[in-house]
This record gives structure tokens, sequence and C-alpha cells, in this order.
């Protein structure tokens, strides 16, 4: 068969994962695959923040275009950096195993040793809001670009600090670079440290063959996370943190809301099972995932005071 066309954006962890994909391609079926780069618009703009200039799109739409275009046959995304709402032509077939989903802290050792009044670089309303519910004395900055280029404006003294996904430093080769913040510190974005694969959804022979490598562990834990910003609404302003766990067929989804400035915040939790056909009747009051987030963005929401709604337009 033909080389298989991935697309991917153009940066050095992108194209560390396009390859990811590639090797689990070639692996599973003897398939090859041409990586096409795609210059995406949130590549090209980097001195204001995504949610200004048009929300995670701005690192798929030029992805989707060339995947239903025909010009590529599959597109690999960060899971985090893809919008809740897909075009119904397009569907994700699968993920890899996910790596780490913590922060790392470039710059000093924990948050509380940051100096006195201190300046923290993010692009990430989640990461600006947990930082400044932990330190309300600290500034935040916006850090945009790839790894490098935080690290330069860190090193040029722009910052005291920043936060990077620990999954993007570890394929990176950069596992020595910062601190692992604790999840009980910071819970991590949605979807964070996974990497997925889409195509067309009427491209079946490559819906089988991506079916493949797909890590269902992750989809799971992955589409629960999407399925809580769905039921919340959540736009690129909102300040969310959430993370599925999965332990054979019971899945827990943690989940936290802030206000902005991270001075109110609520948490919670719920748990579900998965279950099968012969389970399905002697477990009926048992709940199905989307049902979980669903539910556990109800609970979440009606317990938010005001200044934390107000980030979620559910």
């Amino acid at each position: 068969m033909p080389p298989i066309r991935l697309g991917t954006r153009g940066s050095p962890l992108a194209l560390t994962q396009a390859t990811m994909v590639k090797d689990a391609l070639f692996a599973a079926h003897g398939v090859a695959c041409e990586i096409h780069v795609i210059k995406t618009t949130g590549d090209r703009v980097q001195d204001r923040a995504l949610a200004e200039i048009g929300g995670k799109a701005l690192w798929t739409k030029e992805l989707d275009r060339a995947l239903l275009s025909g010009e590529i046959d599959i597109a690999v995304h960060s899971m985090k950096d893809v919008e809740t709402v897909r075009p119904d032509a397009i569907v994700i077939a699968a993920m890899l195993e996910r790596a780490d989903v913590r922060d790392r802290l470039v710059g000093a050792d924990s948050l509380s040793a940051i100096r006195p009044d201190g300046v923290v670089g993010t692009s990430s309303p989640r990461r600006r809001a947990q930082v400044l519910r932990a330190r309300p004395d600290l500034s935040v900055v916006l850090f945009r670009g790839n790894v490098d280029t935080r690290l330069a404006k860190l090193a040029a003294g722009e910052a005291d600090a920043t936060l990077l996904a620990a999954a993007g430093l570890i394929r990176l080769g950069r596992d020595d670079v910062g601190v692992a913040v604790p999840i009980d510190q910071m819970l991590p974005a949605p979807a964070q440290g996974a990497v997925g694969i889409e195509c067309r959804a009427d491209d079946a022979m490559t819906r089988g063959l991506l079916g493949a490598i797909d890590h269902a562990d992750t989809s799971r834990a992955v589409r629960c996370e999407r399925a809580l910003l769905a039921a919340l609404d959540a736009t690129c302003h909102s300040p969310v943190a959430a993370l599925a766990t999965v332990e054979g067929n019971l899945v827990t989804l943690r989940a936290e809301l802030f206000s902005e400035d991270g001075a109110a915040h609520v948490a919670a939790d719920a748990q579900a099972l998965r279950l099968s056909r012969e389970e399905a009747p002697a477990l009926a009051a048992s709940v199905d995932d989307h049902t979980l987030a669903r539910d556990l963005a109800r609970a979440l929401l009606d317990r938010a005071p005001p200044s934390v709604r107000a980030a979620f337009r559910a």
C-alpha cells in the first residue's frame, strides 16, 4: 500500500510525536508514513494568548483543512490542544499511551521557593489560576512558544519561573529540566500528556489501521476528560483542571474549576464502571463515562461561586 501521509505541526515536540506515531504504525502493520509539516496560525502568532486570537482551533484548523482536502491521511495532535467540538467529518481514531501528566516547574524548586512578589511566565489560564491560588503575591506574564522559546525567555530574565508539561520534556529527551509538581498541588489540564491521531470519518481503512495502535485506557481517560469540558462548555479562557485514571473497568475523574485570579475554586471527583452487556442489567445503578462527566460538571457548577461560574458558559 502507498505510504500514509501524516500531517503535523513543525515544532520539535510535534515532530517527535509524529515520529512516535510513524514508528507505531510501522511496528503494527509494516506500513510506511510520510511526514508532512503544516504551519498553523498558533505557530505563527506568538505575542498574544490563544484565547485572544481564536483559541485551540489555531492549532488544528490548517491540519483539518489538509485532512478534509485529502492532502494528508492522518493528523497528529497533542490532545490538550484539540478543541472539544470537532468537525463531524473528522474522528479521533487512536491515542498513544499517555506520558507523565504532571507539570514541571522551571526556575525554582517549588512554588513556595519563588521569591516574594516574583514573576511566573505562562499562557495557560489554568496554570495562572493555580499559581495565584498558591501564591497570590506573584505576578503572571505571558509566555508562549515551544519549549526552547520559553526556556530562552526564562534565561533572559523575563520571569523567575515557568511551567511546562512533563510529557513534552520527556519526549524531547529533556527529563532533567524542571521539577515535577505533585498532582495534589497542580492537577493537570484535561488530556495533558496524550497524543491523538485523527483521520477522516469515512476512511474505514485508515481507521482500522489506527485502531491497532490505540491505547485503550488512555483513550478512555482522555475522552472522559474531554466529555467534562463539553459538559462545562469550557472555552480557552476557562481555568479548568481534570484527570481521569483507569483501573480495570473503573474510571475515576477528578476536576477543579477556578476563578481567573485563582482566588476562588471548587473541586470534586466521581467514579464510573465500564459495563459489559452481561453486567449492565445487574449494575443498572452504575453510570457510563459521559454521564459521569456530565454529572460531575453539574455538581461543580452548582457548588461554584459566581466568580468561578463566570468562566464557564454552561
